[in-house]
């Protein structure tokens, strides 16, 4: 409120001479030969007694500022109007001088309305004279542009603007009303914050920043005085142009003078401030995300708009979302990690520029959080040129007979985090894990084994004589990579060598069903219509396990980011923090999180992705890894899986270690049966994107250790196995059978004092889980006994080097 107070008969006083003079002038404007009649001003005292005295004031629009995770780094800035209000305190003391000497010489003297003025712009307009004066105070003109600001429909914005008398008329009278409420110095500093200078710049923040890159509190004399001389006609007077460029140089030599002849500053000072040349940056602020640094985050800038847009709790429709993001005022702390964008938008073009049809493609999550931490892929966020087009024809040969072009080099589709047409990738036997945390939820343990053979024949049934189909039937026959994969596997081994005969029976044995609700739990959701189908008949869903679904990058990292998180689903958010205009802080930047899958079964699921991976903890029983070289390049724990469909049409890896989940898949968007092998472990391929991505978020920070499972899970039930040995095998394999085991016969024969072709012992002997697998080993005969227990120890086949999983 006004913090000075009006003497009451000064007020009474102009407003009765308001009225007067303001009668005069409207009656000028509308008939000048009656402009002088005692009718005239009678007719406008009353008119001006009965105008409105209240005036509404709604906030102008305000640009909103998104800041990396560390709150200074600058990411994006998006507006309808460049604009950021700022207290007097931090605007140039020159500024303020400067705009009073430009517009309003007596405004600490007068209560809104300039009487002597008024009355001056009337003779000097009726005396013919070629220059036709205003009488326009900054508080009338503050009035023009709060009314103008809280139209809520056009045609107030038009008469809040129009150049008439009855518009004069309201200014006036409003005028005297807000000079009674606000102080000099706060209707100086609204007005600051409220003028339009050009180029996009509303308030001096924002002019300051357009013209000279530098804040308002740091304005010089020649500065200010330009700025100020702007406000008045800032098209004509734009100095970025070129003929507007002597017309601002003149009217700044104006104002500056016109500083002089107010007192704000010396003769010196003044005539030092004109002989400054006249230079402007003309650096127009950045609007949106496709304006931003679109190599290192435009696609997570589109992640966070997309993200914004489905928020509620910014309006009802997707139009008031905008149009709050972008006038709203916010200074919005994304989770953008700096560090680890930088690493992720390194790797993703390491040995592969943004021309490859291939696109690579990683997300970095925070588990426990759901925070994004980064978003990269080597494509450019940005807009193909119509006119001059650089994206390629599309690698897809039906759209390149048409040639319609693909999304490289150029892009905005969400090809990181999936919509508007993008329904993600094949993941490969990443989804294995989906598998594997179905069993233990069902107390299968992690020491489970299983006869993997080269093929499984399933349950599944697919069209008959399909290439994924036994010969001659229509029961889905899964094979493995390599031979060297046959055997008996525990799930540390099953998983760290990626063992499709292992996981389809698995699968099989929990129910399908069961296995795609823990993908749904885990966060994996289903968007191309094939999927949804499928879904509906999961039961039936064979190959569910070997990744033949489509999901994200995000989508995967924060999978696998709820199992490093002891099981804690987060939906994934790109902000951390966000401020309105005036510090109040917004709790919908917090997290969303929830317990979805058992603390020991998360960390039975780590413990068993540390194989993979190259890493194990004191419980792993590893033998095996298909990604082997990620513990040592990380260089922390570490768990994960590699995941590649037939033909390499895709590849995947997700590396995780408690403080980020990376994820990275490598297709061809354009076109999803794309005849070009996506490498894995090359120096162009998915692996080393993932495992440097990782490597670099890393650095600095703190190596966490996973937390081993224990109990049962590990384990299981656990029971003795009868002694078989110099038994026939069929007896032996009855006995296994009728203990609760299931029996296997090895293909090889060991040297035995039992009878040959008879059992000589089992593996593994003396205790196993039960339902386990147990090895009857065949006597040779003619040998000495087996040393200890009822046979030799396992015989399981460890590959020569890591197989590479399909599926």
């Amino acid at each position: 409120m006004r913090k000075r107070d009006h003497n009451v008969l000064t007020n009474a006083a102009s407003l009765l001479i308001c009225g007067l003079l303001a009668g005069v002038v409207v009656a000028a404007a509308a008939f000048p030969a009656v402009a002088m009649s005692g009718l005239a001003a009678k007719a406008g005292a009353e008119t001006f007694g009965a105008l409105p005295t209240e005036l509404t004031v709604a906030r102008a629009p305000q640009i909103t500022y998104l800041l990396a995770s560390d709150g200074k780094t600058p990411l994006a800035t998006m507006y309808d109007e460049n604009r950021r209000d700022v207290k007097l305190a931090d605007i140039s003391p020159y500024m303020q001088k400067a705009i009073i000497a430009a517009e309003d010489h007596d405004f600490y003297k007068h209560n809104g309305v300039d009487i002597n003025g008024v009355a001056r712009a009337f003779v000097n307009n009726q005396s013919g004279a070629n220059s036709q004066q205003g009488a326009s105070t900054l508080t009338m003109q503050y009035v023009r542009l709060a009314i103008a600001y809280s139209a809520t429909h056009p045609a107030d914005v038009v008469a809040a603007t129009e150049d008439t008398s009855a518009r004069k008329l309201r200014e006036m009278r409003l005028a005297l009303q807000v000079d009674k409420e606000f102080s000099k110095d706060e209707i100086l500093t609204r007005y600051l914050n409220l003028a339009s200078f050009g180029n996009g710049a509303y308030g001096v923040f924002a002019a300051s920043q357009v013209y000279f890159g530098k804040s308002p509190k740091n304005l010089k004399i020649e500065e200010a005085a330009l700025l100020a001389g702007m406000v008045k006609a800032p098209t004509t007077n734009d100095p970025t142009t070129r003929s507007g460029y002597p017309l601002a140089l003149d009217r700044r030599n104006y104002v500056i003078d016109n500083m002089v002849k107010i007192g704000a500053i010396s003769q010196q000072e003044g005539d030092a401030a004109k002989a400054v040349k006249l230079a402007v940056k003309d650096k127009r602020t950045p609007n949106g995300c496709v304006a931003t640094n679109q190599r290192t985050w435009g696609f997570f800038c589109d992640y966070f708009y997309r993200w914004w847009m489905q928020q509620g709790t910014f309006g009802s429709t997707s139009y008031d979302r905008e149009r709050r993001l972008k006038s709203g005022g916010y200074t919005i702390t994304t989770t953008l990690d700096v560090q680890a964008q930088k690493g992720a938008d390194r790797a993703v073009r390491n040995h592969l520029s943004e021309n490859s049809k291939a696109a690579r493609m990683v997300a970095a999550i925070e588990p426990g959080t759901g925070r994004v931490r980064a978003l990269a892929v080597n494509r450019n966020f940005k807009l193909d040129d119509p006119k001059n087009p650089q994206n390629k024809i599309s690698s897809d040969p039906k759209k390149a007979k048409k040639k319609i072009r693909g999304n490289y080099p150029n892009t905005v589709n969400p090809l990181l985090t999936g919509g508007q047409g993008i329904t993600g990738y094949q993941a490969g036997s990443t989804f294995k894990m989906f598998a594997m945390v179905a069993a233990l939820e069902k107390g299968i343990p992690l020491s489970y084994t299983i006869n993997a053979q080269p093929t499984f024949k399933s349950e599944y049934i697919i069209e008959q004589n399909s290439p994924a189909a036994c010969p001659g039937t229509h029961f889905y026959c899964p094979k493995n990579a390599s031979a060297s994969m046959t055997g008996v596997h525990n799930m540390w081994g099953a998983f760290g060598r990626s063992v499709n005969t292992y996981f389809i029976p698995l699968q099989q044995q929990v129910g399908t069903e069961n296995v795609v609700k823990v993908a749904h739990k885990l966060g994996i959701n289903f968007r191309a219509q094939e999927d949804l189908d499928l879904e509906k008949g999961a039961h039936q869903w064979g190959a569910f396990s070997l990744g033949v679904s489509q999901t994200t990058p995000l989508e995967l990292a924060n999978a696998y980011a709820t199992l490093g998180a002891d099981g804690k689903y987060c939906e994934p958010i790109p902000v951390q923090e966000i401020r309105g205009p005036d510090g109040d802080k917004l709790d919908i930047a917090n997290p969303h999180c929830e317990q979805r899958i058992s603390t020991e079964v998360a960390r039975a699921a780590v413990d068993a992705a540390r194989c993979p991976v190259g890493d194990r903890s004191a419980t792993s029983k590893c033998t095996g890894a298909t990604a082997g070289n990620v513990r040592r390049i990380v260089g922390a724990p570490v768990a994960g899986k590699s995941g590649t469909t037939d033909s390499d049409k895709t590849s995947a890896l997700v590396a995780m270690t408690k403080q980020y989940a990376v994820a990275g898949i490598m297709a061809d968007p354009d076109w999803p049966q794309t005849n070009q092998k996506m490498g894995h472990d090359v120096p162009n391929g998915i692996n080393p994107a993932v495992y440097e991505t990782l490597r670099d978020a890393m650095k600095g920070k703190d190596r966490k250790e996973f937390t081993p499972p224990s109990g049962k899970i590990i384990e299981g039930d656990q029971r003795s196995i009868p002694d078989v040995k110099c038994q026939s095998i069929e007896t032996a394999k009855s006995r296994l059978r009728g203990a609760g085991f299931e029996p296997v016969v090895s293909s090889s024969k060991v040297p035995s004092s039992c009878p040959k072709d008879t059992a000589a012992g089992t593996s593994p002997d003396g205790r196993t889980i039960k339902g386990g697998v147990v090895s009857i080993e065949v006597s040779a005969g003619g040998g000495a006994p087996p040393a200890g227990g009822n046979g030799p120890g396992p015989q399981i086949p460890l590959p020569t080097k890591p197989g590479r999983p399909r599926g």
